[in-house]
């Protein structure tokens, strides 16, 4: 009875962990409506603003593991949710983990289709460990807006 009291214990245990995580992750679903909510709000209120919103992480704009990056169609990083040091400076070549120039496939992205999903590996601030990810983007005028998630 012990025995299958403590495994019981164990299962109930990690299931709580295994839930804890995912409730710690956004979804796909939520990472475009995030990026549809700053292109909205990019209409209605201005690109200073927004912009500015962004660059100072403001709640609107973050969700868990979710934040925004924008950046300029050739490769100019405008504002980034996570790391705002970022801001003003050419990132078109920078490579993933793997060696990908992932911003210029990005930049392709938003001039050919419009948006769309791309993947690379990056650092999952959650986990600290290089994870695939996957950011949806949607191009506004002469901007790129993006909210990734990571794929465990």
């Amino acid at each position: 009875m012990k025995t299958l009291l403590s495994v019981l214990m164990f299962v109930l245990a990690s299931l709580a962990c295994t839930c804890g995580r995912a409730a710690d992750r956004g979804s796909a679903d939520e990472a475009v409506a995030l990026v549809k909510t700053v292109v909205a709000d990019l209409r209605k209120h201005g690109r200073e603003k927004i912009i500015q919103d962004v660059q100072n992480q403001a709640a609107r704009y973050r969700d868990r593991d979710l934040y925004i990056v924008i950046g300029t169609l050739d490769g100019v990083s405008v504002a980034n949710g996570s790391n705002p040091k970022l801001a003003g400076k050419n990132v078109i070549d920078i490579r993933d983990a793997d060696g990908v120039f992932f911003m210029r496939e990005r930049t392709a992205l938003a001039k050919n289709k419009g948006a769309g999903w791309h993947r690379y590996r990056w650092l999952d601030p959650i986990s600290k460990q290089m994870q695939k990810k996957s950011m949806y983007i949607e191009r506004y005028e002469d901007l790129i807006v993006g909210c990734g998630i990571y794929i465990e």
